[in-house]
């Protein structure tokens, strides 16, 4: 074949490939102008996403910024005055650590809350964290001196009363519920020692928001309870005092944090040593104040985990094992260790489970679990012990049945033997007394005792007489008129039953 018929396509197989070739450029054309709405898509959707952001962005920074509304130098004013402790102010304490006390020992809560509402120690605190954030040297001194003097007066006022106050020596449940203070209550006094002074650097203070703080921080109760363990229990004491430093310095630490971030501005002395010797007091004071703010909030994260895989734990494997008879259970926290109490023998292998299952807690899992069991009392020996408890019983049951019979026969036995010498004892035509003094008793409820004979009369000393005699005592409640009626009712009854035409009623 030659050369020049090898590559000789006909027409039509040209057109087929100028038009495969057509077709690609256009699907090649189509995905570019795809491509290019996709991304021109993608672009707008970020363009909106940054717009929606943006809008985000700016309606939360308008909802939450309060650095617009803050008024600095009436806040200063506010805080400051509030500090000073005399006069109406010494007062006004002394009155609302009474009914706080008096509260406390009635286990009242709206006492206690009405005592909140008028204490005056939240003034000194506030002035405690403002002087901080300020660098304002003689006001934390102020504020320091009117705290512990108002500490110490609160203190002396609730120990005279817990004192000398009868029955003020009882344990309530508002005094116990001030003793154990833990991670809520840090929470409560930061978030409301922060709502607090937000109100208060705002301008027109908002007092409802005054208010709720102090009833939330609860600063009174604690110094109250403390009162109270100082003239009881020490123990007591110390949990409440815990408390209210607990309270104190959390509070001051939200009013210096909120302080910094409004930008208050920091004190200027004209002596630079002087300025800079102070600003490092106020620091040093500072870290004091929150070294063991921190330390207590760590501490409370750390017990508070503790517990919390501590109740998970015995929830979990201990009481819901139908295997294990729980009795209580011990946390030793220094020592690592937890004490269980278990009625009955606990085998080997359910010692290693609860081992196993102890480490898969991590808060736990290094604290040594050691079980107490009742080793005399083991399940087996208990179900036999059951078995026995039931057999016995069973046994009672039918001594029980056995006498009930007897009783019964004797019973029976009796009245037979009545009948008998009630017969021999009396004519043929009397009625039985038993029936007698049974029907009598339906008729007549009241009667308590019922006598029956029948007596020989002699009107004129010659001729003999056989009368019938009833003997009777009624309830002692009946008035006479109303005995009169039920005797003479009585003696109708006995003539019909008794066929005779005399029946004598004589009362007892």
């Amino acid at each position: 074949m030659s050369d020049e018929h090898k590559f000789n396509f006909s027409e039509e197989e040209k057109e087929e490939q100028e038009k495969q070739e057509q077709e690609d450029k256009q699907h090649e054309q189509k995905q570019i102008d795809k491509d290019k709405a996709v991304e021109e898509k993608k672009k707008a959707v970020k363009e909106g996403a940054q717009g929606l952001f943006a809008s985000v962005k700016t309606f939360l920074h308008e909802l939450l910024d309060f650095r617009e509304d803050t008024d600095r130098d009436a806040t200063i004013a506010a805080i400051k005055a509030d500090i000073p402790f005399k006069g109406a102010t010494a007062w006004i304490l002394v009155c609302s650590i009474f009914v706080a006390s008096i509260g406390l020992n009635a286990d009242s809560t709206a006492v206690v809350i009405g005592a909140m509402l008028i204490s005056p120690l939240m003034g000194p605190i506030l002035g405690v964290g403002m002087s901080i954030a300020l660098n304002d040297i003689d006001t934390l001194r102020k504020s320091l001196i009117n705290l512990a003097t108002m500490i110490v007066l609160s203190l002396l006022t609730a120990y005279l009363f817990f004192k000398f106050f009868p029955s003020a020596d009882l344990m309530t449940n508002e005094l116990f519920g001030r003793t154990k203070p833990d991670l809520r209550d840090v929470l409560i006094a930061f978030f409301g020692g922060a709502a607090l002074i937000i109100a208060r650097t705002k301008k027109g203070t908002i007092a409802s928001v005054i208010f709720g703080v102090a009833i939330a921080t609860a600063l009174m109760p604690p110094l109250c309870t403390a009162g109270y363990g100082l003239a009881h229990d020490w123990e007591v004491f110390i949990g409440a005092m815990y408390l209210f430093t607990i309270n104190t310095i959390f509070i001051a630490l939200a009013t210096f944090i909120v302080l910094k971030v409004l930008g208050f501005p920091m004190l200027k002395y004209a002596n630079s040593k002087k300025r800079k010797r102070i600003a490092q007091l106020a620091s040093l004071i500072a870290i004091l104040v929150m070294a063991p703010a921190i330390w207590t909030f760590m501490n409370f994260i750390t017990q508070s985990g503790l517990d919390g895989d501590y109740q998970k734990f015995i929830e979990d494997e201990v009481k819901s094992n139908n295997e294990l008879w729980y009795q209580n259970a011990i946390p030793h926290w220094e020592d690592k260790e937890i004490v269980l109490y278990i009625n009955g023998e606990v085998s080997d292998a359910m010692v290693a489970d609860l081992n196993n299952e102890i480490k898969t807690y991590d808060k736990i899992k290094d604290f040594k679990l050691i079980i107490k069991g009742n080793k005399n009392r083991s399940f087996d020996k208990i179900s036999d012990a059951y078995d026995r408890a039931i057999k016995d019983l069973d046994q009672k049951d039918n001594i029980i049945n056995g006498l009930q019979s007897q009783i019964e026969d004797l019973q029976k036995n009796i009245t037979n033997l009545n009948k008998q010498i009630e017969s021999k004892s009396s004519d043929q035509n009397s009625v039985s007394f038993t029936s007698l003094s049974r029907d009598a008793k339906i008729k007549f409820s009241d009667l308590e005792s019922f006598g029956y004979a029948k007596m020989l009369e002699s009107k004129d000393f010659i001729n003999i007489d056989t009368v019938s005699v009833a003997n009777v005592r009624w309830k002692v409640k009946l008035t006479d008129s109303i005995v009169f009626t039920k005797e003479r009712d009585l003696q109708k009854w006995l003539k019909n039953e008794l066929k005779v035409d005399t029946v004598f009623i004589k009362r007892n």
